[in-house]
């Protein structure tokens, strides 16, 4: 089993974090976004995973190898692909092209989502679902008794389902899509200049091949900083084996659980939490955080802060209930 993740955007809408550190890196209570999409996409997986390939913009050399590390992580081989032009996810999965072969899973690169349940990999397709109240922003599936999908359709303006589509996609044959998506570019089929992976599986269910839908328990996006900040909250809150060290100081400060602290942190004089995240080496001095994210390096003096997102290496003196501060910023 292969993991396809396309996450060579520009994470605009997630602006300034993403103006030096792409989304999928972004860290969601310790961890960076795209590991605990691997780990989680490889859990649902009832086959080994040997192979994790990321399609990426142009990165440092230092970010491809903690991708590799990602994966073999999780005991498999990772691999680098390049998006030289942003042309769409089915553009994304078709630049790593050579790892199309054989069952794959393709997971977009901010999708956090929490399930109890397997993958079985003997059918021909599976689409991860989850029921949302407004479809219009989404691409949705329809689907007959037997949850078996009778089309796909983007961004409905009029009701059809409520049933989006996630971005975890099982596909037993991986040549297969490879081929549907060469199609699409070959024939230059676009929606609104994208090739959209949504167009290759409509034409592969219309020539035979059976998708079917998985429901997923929950379905946390990362698209915008309040998104983000909501989605580490959930994360704190649900999953209980996240690990915290014990390697930071504690001068009579209070922590409010579920909190995540990171390596050499200080808290001096300070209150963090409920749903803290706080990075590596950050100092907290005389502040009251709660509902945030803090990142590595970064220094909170005599600040109130809630809802806000802190970049690395930045410093932030005051009090904000909505604060969005970039890597290397100083506020005073």
């Amino acid at each position: 089993m292969k993991i396809i993740i396309p996450m060579a955007g520009r994470g605009t809408r997630l602006s300034p974090h993403t103006f030096t550190t792409p989304k999928s890196l972004i860290p969601i209570a310790g961890k960076p976004i795209v590991q605990r999409i691997v780990e989680d996409t490889a859990k649902i997986c009832d086959d080994e995973v040997d192979e994790v390939a990321f399609v990426i913009g142009h990165l440092s050399k230092e970010i491809e190898d903690s991708l590799i590390k990602i994966a073999e992580n999780i005991g498999a081989k990772g691999s680098i692909y390049y998006q030289e032009n942003a042309l769409g996810l089915g553009h994304a999965v078709l630049c790593a092209k050579e790892s199309l072969v054989g069952k794959v899973v393709v997971v977009y690169g901010d999708t956090l989502f929490k399930a109890d349940l397997k993958l079985d990999s003997s059918k021909d397709g599976i689409i991860c679902v989850y029921k949302v109240e407004d479809p219009r922003p989404f691409g949705v599936v329809t689907v007959d008794a037997d949850n078996m999908i009778t089309g796909f359709v983007e961004k409905p303006q009029e009701f059809v389902s409520d049933l989006a589509i996630i971005g975890v996609c099982y596909f037993q044959n991986g040549e297969y899509l490879r081929s549907e998506l060469q199609y699409l570019v070959d024939n230059n089929i676009t929606q609104k200049g994208e090739y959209q992976i949504t167009s290759a599986m409509e034409n592969m269910r219309a020539k035979g091949t059976k998708f079917f839908v998985c429901e997923v328990t929950e379905w946390l996006d990362c698209g915008n900083k309040d998104a983000t900040v909501y989605s580490n909250s959930r994360i704190l809150e649900i999953d209980m084996n996240i690990q915290r060290t014990s390697n930071f100081v504690n001068q009579n400060s209070i922590i409010i659980e579920p909190c995540f602290v990171g390596e050499g942190v200080q808290l001096i004089n300070s209150i963090i939490g409920p749903y803290v995240s706080v990075g590596e080496n950050t100092i907290l001095d005389n502040s009251i955080v709660k509902n945030s994210i803090i990142q590595a390096n970064s220094r909170i003096l005599h600040a109130e802060l809630s809802n806000s997102m802190i970049g690395n290496n930045a410093e932030f003196t005051g009090t904000s209930n909505d604060a969005s501060i970039s890597d290397f910023s100083t506020i005073r």
